[in-house]
């Protein structure tokens, strides 16, 4: 049976072009920073920002953790990276929010 190819979504890659381009990076330089270096070859990165494939998720993740937003930022077409980047780490997943403790009655 024939594979179906996962849509795109449309401003994923203008996004990751803007994480990259905030941080002064070559794209060589991102991979390294991301921890990809060697997984994923330099042009991929290009092909993410043109939109011509999109990045495995664990790469996805990574971008998502360098810039501390929710991987659903990157993701949706709806929702816009914050103005200032990376943004703040209050709900980074390497500083993770606090749990809020139930009260129990």
């Amino acid at each position: 049976m024939g594979r179906v190819a996962r849509k795109i979504p449309a401003r994923l890659g203008e996004k990751l072009f803007r994480i990259r381009t905030t941080f002064s990076l070559t794209q060589g330089e991102l991979l390294e920073k991301l921890g990809c270096r060697g997984e994923v070859r330099d042009h991929a990165v290009s092909d993410y920002e043109l939109g011509k494939s999109d990045p495995p998720l664990d790469v996805l993740l990574a971008y998502a953790r360098l810039v501390h937003v929710p991987m659903e930022v990157l993701a949706d077409d709806n929702l816009n990276l914050p103005d200032r980047l990376p943004a703040s780490p209050k709900a980074s997943p390497n500083n993770p929010r606090k749990p809020v403790k139930k009260n129990r009655t």
